[in-house]
């Protein structure tokens, strides 16, 4: 028995959350480690920013926990848990699990040389490496993730977030973005794929300094969310799926506190 981590599940977290977990097959090869062992130690190194293969031994093999983690991004388990527990968060906070605003924008982030294959130079944020491009409700949790190398476009990078979203969100009727966004082509394109509209939170025109703009603070605090993680401080991924993946991960775990702390 090890003693608990910070970061590990607590039981009614793990009651939560095992209901969406694969269950054993009555003629399959009985399991070593268990399903939450694998997930504490997840979520350990996405909190601690560590190497898979310096995971404590007190944790199931390193193989067996990145095993797991690959395999439930391919069968798409970690998306379907992070929209299930998502309705739940909404309903919670009194809201329709169908969001009709949204907020987009996007971070740029610095990639290492593990990483380094797919990257690029943000030559507004001075930033050499990936930017991640969210679409978040008004409570600031993700609607869609989507990372690409930091020499791309914000405008161009909506478009990829945002294609194909209309079947998954059918009651989304605004979108509101900063400056970055601006632009008749990129307003057509919401219109016509999803009949969005793209509204530009601007600055005022005598605004100095630091400002809090309406609504585009909702999208920012979600970033500074997912900085508290070590493993997401940098870009440390070969694959710019398990980057999305990993902001996946975060949020679940995010959710996974709200919904306990307030039943």
């Amino acid at each position: 028995m090890r003693k608990p981590y910070p970061t590990d599940l607590s039981d009614a977290q793990w009651i939560r959350l095992r209901s969406y977990l694969p269950t054993l097959k009555a003629q399959g090869r009985p399991r070593i480690y268990s399903l939450r062992d694998v997930l504490d130690a997840i979520f350990y190194v996405l909190k601690s920013g560590c190497h898979w293969r310096l995971l404590p031994h007190d944790f199931p093999p390193w193989s067996t926990v990145y095993y797991h983690f690959r395999r439930f991004r391919l069968n798409g388990l970690w998306s379907l848990i992070r929209k299930v527990l998502h309705a739940a968060e909404r309903k919670r906070a009194g809201k329709n699990p169908q969001p009709t605003v949204a907020i987009i924008d996007s971070q740029s982030v610095k990639t290492v040389e593990e990483s380094a294959h797919l990257s690029g130079y943000d030559a507004h944020k001075n930033v050499k490496g990936r930017k991640r491009h969210l679409l978040v409700d008004t409570l600031g949790l993700p609607l869609s993730i989507y990372v690409t190398s930091a020499d791309v476009q914000d405008r161009v990078g909506a478009q990829c977030l945002l294609a194909g979203i209309k079947v998954v969100l059918p009651r989304l009727q605004k979108i509101w973005a900063d400056g970055a966004y601006t632009g008749e082509k990129l307003a057509g394109w919401c219109k016509e794929q999803g009949g969005w509209e793209l509204e530009i939170v601007e600055r005022g025109a005598d605004t100095e300094g630091f400002a809090v703009l309406p609504h585009r603070w909702i999208v920012e605090r979600t970033f500074s969310w997912l900085m508290q993680n070590r493993r997401l401080s940098k870009d440390y991924e070969r694959q710019v799926q398990i980057s999305e993946t990993f902001i996946e991960v975060a949020m679940i775990r995010l959710m996974l506190r709200r919904l306990v702390s307030e039943a």
